[in-house]
C-alpha cells in the first residue's frame, strides 16, 4: 500500500508587489500613449513624399521602356 500524504492547511503569505496596484495600469497607459504618439507622428508621410515617389516611379519606368 502506498503511503498517504498528509496535507497541512497552512496560511498562505502573499508576496509583496513591486508597485502599488494602480502602478501597473498606469505604466500600460503610458506605453499605449507613447505608441499612439509615435503612430500619430507618421500620419500623412506618404502624401508629403508623393512628389518624390511619383518622380522616382516615372524615372524608373522611363529607364526600362
Amino acid at each position: 500500500m502506498l503511503p498517504t500524504l498528509l496535507l497541512v492547511d497552512a496560511p498562505e503569505e502573499l508576496a509583496q508587489l513591486v508597485l502599488p496596484a494602480w502602478g501597473f495600469p498606469l505604466i500600460v497607459a503610458i506605453i499605449f500613449a507613447l505608441l499612439a504618439l509615435i503612430t500619430w507622428s507618421f500620419r500623412d508621410v506618404a502624401h508629403r513624399h508623393a512628389n518624390k515617389t511619383d518622380a522616382a516611379a516615372a524615372a524608373h519606368q522611363d529607364a526600362h521602356h
